[in-house]
This record gives C-alpha cells, structure tokens and sequence, in this order.
C-alpha cells in the first residue's frame, strides 16, 4: 500500500492542509458572526451562500481548470480562498461576507476537482477501492481535527483567521511540487430527475432532505451550541464527535445495507440521524450528554447519502451510473443550499431548539418514506447489486473514484440477487447541471 500511497501523497497532503483551514473556517464563521450580532436568519443566508458557491463552481471550474492546468489552477483557488478568508476580519458586514461566501464556495469546488480528478487518474485500477478510502479518512480526519483549533484562540480576533489562511497557502507548496502527469477532466452528463425518479423515488427523495438537513448541520450546528451558552471549546468538541461518530459508523452501516433491504436500511440509518437530533434537544443542558447525542447524528447522517448512492445504483444500467449519480450529487448540493437559510429562519422566528427539530423532522419524514416504499413494493434490482462506499457529498471526479468497481462490475458473492426490471427505461436527459 505504501508503494501506492507515496506518488500520490502529495496529492493527499495538500487536502488534509486544505482542509484544516476550510473546516476550522466553516465553524469559524458561525461563532464569528454570531458574537458580531449576525441574527440566525443571516447566518443561515451565509451558510447557503456556500453551497450556492459550491453549485456555480461545478459549471465554472472545469473550465478553468481545462484552461490554466491543475497546478495552476489550485494554486490559484487556495490563494483566492486564503484571501478571502482574512478579508472576513478586515470588513465585518453580512452583505460582503455573503459574496465571500458564494466566492468560496466556488473555488474550493475547483480545488476539489483537481485533487479528486488527480487521484482517479493516478489510483491502479486494482487499489482504487484503497486509494478512496485513505482519500475518506485524510477527509473527515482533517476536518475533525480542525474543530479542535478553536481551542487557541478567540473568535472576535483575527489569529483564528489567520491560521486557516496559512492553512490554505501550506496546501500549494505540496501540490505545486509534485511531478505527477496532470490528468484530464472528464464530463459526465447527468439523467433527468424524471429517470432518477422512476427508478429510485427513495433515492431521490431521500438526497434532498439529507442535504437539506446536512446543510443546516454544517451552517449552524456550531451557532446551535454558541447559542445553548457553551465556549468555543465546547463547539469545538460538538463538530468533532459528530463527524468522527459518522467517520466510525459509515462501514458497519454499508455492511449492514449491502445484507438488507436498501431502503430498510436507509430507514435504519435515517432513523438514528433523526434519535440524535431528538437527543441534541432532550439533552441540551447537560455538555456530556450533549456530546453522546452528537456522536449518535454523526453515525446516522453521515451514512445517508452513500447509502442513497448504492440505493440509486442497484436501479440503473452500468452506463448509468456515472450521470445517475451526478444528478443526485447535484439534487443533494441543492438542499444544502436552502437547508442553512430554512434552519437558519426556524431558529430566528422560535428558539435555537429549532435547529435539532429541524434534523429530527427531515430525517424521520425520510425514515418514514423509506420503510413505507419498502413495505409496499419489492426492491427490484436492475443488473448487479451494488456495494456501500463510504463517501462525502464531493465532485464528479472523487464519485467515479469510489464507483468504480460498480461501473466495471466483477464477479461477485452477493445474496441480494438481480431481479429483471420491469419498467421501460426513460431517455437520459442531455445536458450536465453538476
């Protein structure tokens, strides 16, 4: 494995830092604003502002990419992204940190892209499945570990901001210095949601309100906290737990979905995201149990959206996959677009309780749809079954990474044996919208 990991390891440094200075940003952010005065509804604006960023940038950054070649192109958006963070300290003001935040959300995309393309082309074909999963813990490890910072300075200073800009302008020196091939940027057309519908509707359904609530989570779970009287420490540890119980409890989870029911399990999963959001509020005066409560979302929300994946999967043909599972990358960005500004209205038109009723309502009406498509008709696998991938909502590049083995499918021990589809199949729509 070593062998594999070295080439590309320059690669896979300059995430991590990468991602060191965003994930301390993104909690960062919330608290900053929230001491400034910012109201829930503001800072849900902004959170949203990010993913709307983040869906321009899927349209934006391959061309730029095409046009200035990787290294060029992530150097350029890590020093873009490293300055707008520090002018988020030099002009406290909502209306210009919302276009900093669209700004962001827009070249990170473009970072993304280069790393994620990079990789696929550089993964053998043989330890891909490897290569993704070393790719997934650098991911949710650096971004664990990143909350932790909080604990070293104040919100209200400028160190903080600092620290996650040097954060990004440390990830271009590995990246920059590496003498890997640079690799082409592939474009997968997407199906239409009318083929996506009639193939998975839980898949569908299910991708909308995970990210809307995925979106509430990222945009004001730590205000949540702030909010409930806690320190930054106590945020800090809050993000942490949530997104290591997720980071734990993802394969146990795939396990358990590859050997049921897809959406038995989707109902399983969902339902533990919806106890955690339940316990967030049960619990909210007591740190300890607050932190439990936390861990408990994290294991259940952060399975949702691979678990749709290989939901979706199981209902396409091979050829697909790949724009089967672009369109549902982009349907679950769109949520996380509106998730921050719904959550963030809740909580400014009743109390800060609203955020963790917000997760449980989402996550138990997507409970609830999923048990109920299972009781009322047969799963009907189209050609293979698909296998769980551990995945993060990311690019089209880091997707036909992990699905790889789905898109080439071998030979393989399965029990949940392929049934012949019964319903004509619907024409792919033209045109690509991630």
């Amino acid at each position: 494995m070593i062998p594999i990991l070295l080439p590309i390891g320059a690669l896979l440094s300059g995430i991590g830092l990468l991602l060191m200075g965003t994930g301390l940003l993104n909690t960062l952010l919330p608290l900053r604003g929230s001491a400034e005065g910012f109201s829930d509804q503001t800072l849900g604006l902004l959170g949203s502002a990010y993913y709307a960023g983040f869906i321009i940038g899927t349209w934006v950054c391959p061309k730029l990419i095409r046009r200035m070649g990787h290294i060029r192109a992530f150097a350029f958006c890590a020093a873009a992204t490293a300055a707008f963070i520090l002018l988020h300290v030099l002009i406290v003001d909502a209306a210009f940190w919302f276009v900093l935040r669209v700004l962001t959300g827009i070249v990170l995309v473009g970072i993304y892209t280069v790393v994620e393309s990079w990789l696929n082309s550089e993964a053998p074909s043989e330890r891909r499945s490897q290569v993704f999963a070393v790719y997934m813990v650098v991911n949710l490890g650096a971004l664990a570990a990143s909350q932790q910072l909080l604990r070293f300075g104040n919100p209200l200073g400028a160190v903080l901001f600092a620290v996650a800009a040097i954060f990004l302008m440390a990830a271009i020196l590995p990246v920059t210095a590496t003498r890997l091939p640079q690799p082409k940027i592939s474009q997968t057309p997407a199906l239409s949601l009318k083929r996506l519908w009639a193939a998975a509707p839980v898949a569908v359904s299910g991708s909308l309100l995970a990210g809307l609530a995925m979106g509430g989570f990222w945009g004001l779970g730590a205000v949540y906290v702030n909010r409930l009287g806690m320190d930054a420490a106590a945020v800090a540890s809050f993000m942490s737990l949530t997104i290591l119980g997720g980071m734990i409890m993802q394969w146990p989870l795939g396990l358990l979905s590859d050997r049921i029911d897809r959406r038995h399990a989707l109902a399983i999963v969902t339902g533990v995201a919806a106890l955690g959001g339940l316990l967030m509020l049960v619990f909210a005066s007591s740190m300890q149990m607050l932190l439990v409560a936390a861990a408990i979302f994290g294991a259940g929300a952060f399975a949702v959206y691979p678990t749709l994946v290989a939901h979706l999967i199981d209902h396409l043909h091979h050829d697909e996959i790949l724009s089967g599972n672009s369109a549902l990358l982009m349907l679950n960005g769109v949520g996380s677009a509106f998730g921050p500004a719904l959550a963030g209205f809740l909580m400014g038109m009743t109390a800060p309780s609203a955020l963790p009723v917000f997760f449980a309502v989402l996550f138990a009406a997507c409970s609830l749809y999923a048990f109920l498509q299972a009781r009322n008709s047969r799963d009907r696998i189209v050609e293979e079954p698909a296998q769980f991938v551990p995945m993060v909502h990311s690019t089209d590049a880091m997707l036909e990474l992990a699905l790889e083995d789905q898109v080439h499918p071998s030979e393989a021990d399965d029990s949940r044996q392929p049934e012949v589809e019964t319903q004509e199949p619907v024409d792919a729509a033209a045109g690509r919208p991630s």
